[in-house]
């Protein structure tokens, strides 16, 4: 399929000076949706559901979708995001916007998985560094939610992975074994 969007990085890459970014974009050939982030002025968006969430993370620099915009994507929220939720090294400066909630974080790596979301691929967390996440940032109702949705088999998607859940949970401190034993009794 593809590729919706490109960098500016990328563009540099192929021999495309920023001089002609700039000058696409003032003709209308291109259409700059971010810093740094481009799409061609000829696409027409039908009915994309993740369009405004993959301009966001290709936005931020070394970005990872994470919390509960991963939970609406992996479908273990009944929240919708009001913000994109996405996650960066703690030593990155981001501009602030309105269109994403930026969250510091020290390790970027551990659980980082890239899944397609409409043919384009985009660095999220896995399920279970999701829900290890949920408990330590967000509200224990909501990670209790998440845990018991991802516990539960539906649609043909698999459960969650107890041994990585419990290795990020020992990872990141955080106390997850009383929570596991009452979603599972």
């Amino acid at each position: 399929m593809k590729k919706l969007y490109f960098t500016a990085k990328e563009a540099k890459a192929l021999g495309v000076q920023r001089a002609v970014l700039h000058y696409y974009v003032k003709t209308g050939v291109l259409i700059r949706m971010a810093k740094g982030v481009y799409r061609d002025s000829s696409y027409e968006s039908t009915a994309f559901q993740w369009e405004d969430l993959i301009e966001a993370v290709s936005s931020v620099p070394g970005g990872v979708i994470c919390l509960i915009s991963a939970l609406a994507i992996y479908e273990l929220t009944d929240e919708l995001p009001r913000q994109h939720w996405i996650a960066v090294k703690n030593s990155t400066y981001i501009h602030r916007s309105s269109d994403y909630k930026i969250m510091r974080f020290r390790n970027l790596t551990l659980g980082k998985i890239e899944i397609k979301l409409e043919g384009v691929l985009v660095p999220i967390f896995d399920r279970e560094r999701t829900i290890i996440d949920a408990f330590r940032l967000l509200s224990l109702e909501i990670a209790i939610k998440a845990l018991k949705m991802a516990l539960k088999p539906h649609r043909g998607k698999e459960k969650i992975d107890f041994i990585k859940l419990q290795k990020y949970a020992k990872l990141l401190r955080v106390s997850i074994h009383p929570y596991l034993m009452a979603v599972t009794t």
